[in-house]
């Protein structure tokens, strides 16, 4: 499996917004000087989340974007599938039925379920507020 920019992306965004978006919602502007993003595919990443209802907007000079739940609501798994779809290893795992007409004699079909299986078990434990946890403790423990 593969993360994509736009995933990697969107999970920036997120905890920047978690950081930055309780009191004021955040500029465009702002998380890509942050994170070091074009605003021009920071638009789009955050038109994904909003659609998606993970973010919102608010409109005018003082406007920005702010998280839509809190950040112990998100999971790292339910971030990625956003932008990324499926994280499934192979593509017969990608949806809820299993279209391989090979699926009853598949001999490696078991190992891409236990691989599926793990790769869910580790972005779905950790939430947004994990990774803002993370980065404040990496700040805290950084000495100049």
């Amino acid at each position: 499996m593969l993360v994509s920019t736009k995933g990697r992306y969107a999970l920036r965004t997120m905890v920047d917004l978690a950081i930055h978006g309780d009191v004021e919602p955040v500029k465009i502007k702002d998380i890509a000087n942050r994170q070091g993003i074009s605003g021009k595919y920071l638009e789009q990443i955050i038109s994904i989340l909003s659609r998606a209802g993970f973010v919102r907007s608010i409109r005018g000079n003082q406007g920005g974007y702010y998280l839509a739940r809190p950040s112990s609501d998100y999971t790292v798994g339910s971030i990625l599938r956003i932008t990324e779809g499926s994280l499934a290893p192979v593509d017969c795992l990608s949806g809820d039925e299993n279209p391989c007409a090979r699926q009853m004699e598949c001999v490696t079909l078991r190992l891409w379920r236990e691989l599926d299986e793990a790769i869910s078990g580790v972005v779905d434990k950790y939430t947004l507020e994990d990774l803002v946890q993370w980065q404040k403790s990496m700040k805290d423990n950084y000495v100049i």
